[in-house]
């Protein structure tokens, strides 16, 4: 190995590679990242198609996208930041608030990539934990923020690997406590359960909301996520984003998904269907699963869990094992497609089981 001219990071030495899924996944049943599994709009890819040479020529407009975008999701433009996914929203919240050994506070198992980007950060991570039953205590929350005083809280809601949603009065007792933290909800999985505390960006300075085109509206492989705040907050923002961080396509892709809003509308339905379908039919096979308000289901497979998980990979259905996150084995997250691929899971899952679904 060539030895390096200079030094890596010390923070960059400690961290572990982040590890994208496999590849190989297109012809694939995708039930391990929660993406959309039918695919965008049409009239997303009538839009990209649409584009120029001269427009891939050029760098990348915002202002009219902005605006756009603005008026689907209620907030004026200059409380709207767009950026390079999600991921990318979460390092500008770092790059502008979170100095070293600065205290960042966690509900976990979660979104791995806060944890990632406050290790990079230098920060001092600070993580509760969701019960046995995969709900928050709120009080416990309450108490880590009087206690640690964090300068960043970060929750996503619905959170990720759990499907759990914090109602309207627990997300503003967490915000009307955390007088001196930044709240940041994320979001990523909205359309999919109802209710946001994006209404509330003007009431609260220290509020930060997250979100993403990568689940319900099927633009992962694009890359487009949305940072709201205060106007005050985000003028920091604005001084640590890239100068253009977002490609002209995803821009008209965005555009087209939200005019055509009632195909997200339409799929986030059938996802409820399909979820409600596959909870009941997974109970009757034996299988515990936990309430969920997202596009996925946390399945408790137990000794079973290794067995299940590889012999859908073998029928090429990709599930995730997230047994690491609950300190035991057997709890698989399943992605929610539509009724008829649920209808294929479960009998994947029968087979599995020596059961007939």
């Amino acid at each position: 190995m060539a030895k390096l001219p200079v030094p890596v990071r010390r923070t960059v030495k400690k961290m572990p590679v982040y590890h994208a899924p496999a590849e190989g996944r297109l012809r694939k049943l995708r039930l391990d990242f929660n993406e959309n599994t039918v695919g965008c709009a049409a009239a997303v890819r009538r839009a990209v198609a649409r584009l120029s040479a001269q427009q891939l020529a050029m760098y990348p407009e915002y202002q009219v996208p902005t605006r756009s975008l603005a008026k689907y999701f209620r907030v004026r433009p200059q409380e709207l930041l767009l950026t390079n996914g999600a991921d990318d929203a979460l390092r500008v919240i770092f790059d502008a608030f979170v100095d070293p050994g600065n205290g960042v506070l966690l509900a976990e198992p979660t979104f791995g990539m806060y944890r990632f980007y406050a290790t990079l950060a230098g920060a001092r991570v600070y993580s509760i934990r969701y019960d046995s039953l995969l709900r928050l205590p709120l009080e416990t929350m309450l108490a880590a923020i009087r206690r640690r005083r964090p300068r960043v809280l970060f929750l996503a809601n619905p959170n990720n690997p759990t499907g759990t949603l914090l109602d309207a009065a627990a997300l503003r007792r967490i915000i009307e406590s955390a007088t001196k933290t930044l709240v940041v909800i994320d979001e990523a999985y909205n359309e999919f359960s109802g209710g946001s505390a994006l209404r509330w960006i003007n009431r609260y300075c220290n509020l930060v909301v997250v979100r993403t085109f990568s689940k319900a509206a099927g633009l992962a492989g694009l890359r487009l996520g949305c940072l709201f705040a205060h106007r005050d907050v985000m003028a920091a923002f604005l001084r640590v984003a890239s100068p253009y961080p977002v490609n002209t396509a995803v821009l008209a892709a965005a555009v087209a998904a939200v005019r055509d809003s009632r195909s997200i509308q339409k799929y986030s339905r059938e996802i409820t269907l399909a979820r409600a379908q596959l909870e009941r039919d997974l109970a009757r096979l034996g299988v515990r699963t936990f309430p969920s308000v997202a596009n996925f289901l946390i399945a408790d497979f137990g000794s079973r869990g290794a067995k299940v998980t590889r012999l859908l990979e073998r029928e090429e259905i990709l599930v995730r094992d997230r047994s690491e996150d609950f300190a035991r084995p057997g709890f698989v997250r399943i992605t929610i497609g539509t009724r008829a691929q649920m209808r294929r899971v479960l009998a994947a899952i029968g087979r599995a089981l020596g059961r007939h679904s």
